[in-house]
């Protein structure tokens, strides 16, 4: 940062001390809004509609999703019973059957009792057995917050506990793989410039078996502003390896391989995604690629033999191109064939690829319209499943589903999600909106099949618009309960609508970066179009229209709040960026001047403005009724934004803006279901409440 921006931050914002977080004087203040607002919105008929939610977070029909690992099968779980949760495995058989025997592994709410801090899983990572051999350690991840540091701590798949003596990583922004039986590749917070700008390890060590962290070896480093360094081991027997990725930002990275004690650069452009399968390299561009003659378009995937690349072919393989239409989402290997997840027109299409056939593809016909299907390998080292696949099936109406196949075979359902709502009241239907500068944004209605055309409808209108995530159908029993159900005094049901506006990644690179930088504004149009279409059309009117987005999508909203205020009644801005002169002071902020740009630049900070909501604010506007929400422990875009929005807009003199801070639960705004269940009640409560003329 230069000078003068941090005196011209520092001096034109009065809230600038609202971003000392665990402050005395601040968390007083937080204290009093949140009275205030749960004053206004904690009723009996709130605490009932709460329970309701809870009781499907909780709900024990639950599929239990599973990881396997050799002949076992991992599942991570939580309800009313194990608030923190449990892990746990069983047997294929087991796992299969209506009513699985599981072997406890980990009881968290038991660990945090035992220790005094309130731990919140954040996965385990396996090591590799010999061969032949069971499983016998893992890393087990532990957040003491729910933020995004961690504890990793080396545990005993026999005994059931954690080894004494053994891995104990303390809690940082840590990236961590096992690099053998008895050593770690380890990127924490080594301390003074061992951490990036963005707040992730800048360098990598060997920590072997009883070594000390602050003595164990460099063995990989990046500049201190770039976003992160990673070394990952990849221990498939044949083709053990080891590879460093340098994170530039969100959306460029070098990856090297190492060889002959040295570090070789995979020479293919910053912004391409790879991945190393056995002997195949597979390179994903971002942007139109020419290499060798031929040019390969942004969000195709290629494949080549990884051996013959290093020594210079690039005679790629094509095993998709994308269309106007479809785009790739994921890939997934089984031991003979590459799965593709695509989407066209948002609704799933999986297609088989098999290398044996040149690559020939064949669609899975498993994907029903306005539903989504994923695709994925079950273990494609296991020497009887290794062609075995899990789809993952649901819809806006569809509770999940979730089925095993085997490639050249068919596919059966082993578990099903219940029902939480009366789907067949509803519909789905998909429409597509017309943008400022033309373009055919789609979006997702589901609403009561009696529905209204006349604009009576209390509407709610969600999205995203960034880092290329795609927003795609699913069955949600907490929507369904917490707004479709509700109903107004005239018998009116809630409309869900699901926006995928351009930032997305819905039709692969091209819409992601078509609102980067100094083209945020065309998200925010989009977001507006189908505002404007919804209104049009009949569904809803502006003020029975509400709209709620969280961390980026917190931002969109935001966006609408300052730039489209009268399109709307009532805003739920959650864990969001606000403040966008000083986003890149936040912990992970500064990795994200890739998707928005550098406001310590003029040239940018010229763009930047345009779309910051914190400063867009006016004395002179009317705004809708504002719900601005977070969490204390967020330790990605943390609490400080909302505190100052809300502030600021109180210091103007905005009626009807409510603020509201959980003491915990990270970026998630909820580390277990009890906290979900409250912060999805108090958005949909003071939505429906302000739509509806009831706050």
């Amino acid at each position: 940062m230069t000078h003068s921006t941090e005196t011209t931050a520092t001096t034109d914002d009065p809230f600038l001390w609202l971003e000392d977080i665990y402050g005395d004087r601040q968390l007083e203040w937080v204290r009093a809004e949140n009275a205030l607002t749960e004053d206004a919105l904690v009723t009996p008929d709130f605490e009932q509609r709460e329970r309701s939610i809870l009781e499907v977070l909780d709900s024990t029909d639950r599929i239990p999703m599973v990881g396997k690992h050799g002949d076992f099968y991992y599942n991570f779980w939580r309800d009313a019973e194990h608030r923190q949760g449990i892990w746990r495995r069983t047997t294929w058989d087991s796992y299969a059957s209506d009513d699985p025997a599981w072997e406890l592994l980990l009881d968290v709410d038991a660990l945090s009792a035992s220790e005094g801090t309130e731990w919140v899983w954040a996965g385990a990572l396996f090591l590799r057995p010999a061969e032949g051999a069971p499983h016998e350690r893992v890393l087990v991840v532990l957040s003491p917050d729910g933020g995004d540091a961690t504890r990793y701590r080396e545990f005993d798949l026999g005994r059931l506990a954690f080894v004494d003596g053994g891995f104990d990583i303390p809690t940082a922004k840590s990236r961590i793989s096992w690099a053998g039986p008895d050593a770690l590749y380890v990127g924490t917070d080594f301390g003074p410039g061992s951490m990036t700008s963005s707040s992730y390890p800048r360098t990598v060590r060997i920590l072997p078996r009883g070594g000390d962290l602050a003595s164990a070896e460099q063995y990989f480093e990046v500049d201190q502003d770039h976003m992160m360094a990673l070394v990952l081991r990849d221990s498939t027997p044949g083709f053990e390896r080891d590879l460093a990725v340098d994170t530039i930002d969100f959306y460029t990275r070098r990856t090297y391989l190492r060889q002959d004690g040295g570090w070789r650069l995979i020479e293919v452009p910053e912004d391409a995604s790879i991945s190393v399968h056995r002997q195949w390299l597979i390179i994903r561009p971002r942007t139109d690629w020419t290499t060798a003659g031929r040019t390969h378009g942004a969000g195709s995937l290629l494949v080549i033999d990884l051996a013959s690349f290093l020594d210079g072919d690039r005679t790629f393989v094509t095993v998709f191109a994308p269309d106007a239409s479809t785009s790739l989402q994921s890939w997934s290997w089984t031991r003979n064939h590459l799965l593709l997840n695509l989407l066209h027109d948002v609704s799933s299409e999986i297609r088989i690829v098999d290398p044996a056939r040149d690559w020939a593809a064949d669609l899975l016909d498993a994907c029903p319209p306005l539903h989504s299907v994923d695709a994925y390998a079950v273990d494609d080292e296991d020497d009887d499943a290794g062609d075995d696949y899990w789809l993952v099936a649901t819809g806006f109406l569809t509770p999940s589903t979730l089925y095993r196949g085997t490639i050249g075979g068919d596919y059966t359902a082993v578990k099903s999600s219940p029902s939480y709502f009366d789907e067949d009241r509803y519909g789905v239907e998909q429409h597509f909106a017309v943008s400022s500068d033309g373009t055919r944004v789609p979006y997702f209605q589901i609403a009561s099949k009696d529905l209204q055309l006349d604009g009576g409808n209390p509407t709610l209108l969600s999205g995203y618009g960034g880092f290329e995530h795609s927003l795609t159908p699913a069955y949600s029993g907490v929507i369904g309960r917490g707004w479709l159900e509700r109903i107004t005094e005239d018998g009116r049901h809630g409309v869900y609508v699901l926006a995928n506006i351009r930032g997305g990644g819905e039709y692969g690179p091209r819409w992601h970066s078509a609102a980067l930088h100094s083209n945020r504004h065309r998200a925010y149009e989009d977001f507006a179009a189908i505002a404007g279409d919804l209104v049009q059309r009949g569904v809803t009117s502006p003020a029975l229209l509400g709209c709620t987005g969280r961390s980026n999508g917190g931002l969109l909203v935001g966006n609408m709040l300052t730039t489209y205020p009268h399109l709307f009644g009532a805003i739920s801005c959650g864990v969001p960026l606000l403040d966008m002169r000083r986003y890149t002071k936040l912990s992970a902020g500064f990795s994200w001047i890739a998707e928005y740009g550098d406001p310590d630049k003029p040239e940018e900070w010229e763009y930047v403005q345009t779309f910051s909501p914190y400063h867009l604010l006016r004395d002179d506007v009317v705004y809708p009724k504002t719900l601005i929400w977070t969490a204390t422990s967020d330790d990605r875009v943390g609490p400080v934004q909302a505190r100052k929005m809300a502030a600021r807009m109180k210091d103007l003199g905005v009626r009807n803006v409510w603020f509201h801070e959980a003491l915990e639960g990270g970026h998630a705004g909820a580390s277990d279901n009890r906290q979900a269940a409250r912060m999805h009640a108090m958005s949909f409560e003071f939505l429906w409440r302000a739509l509806t003329g009831s706050l």
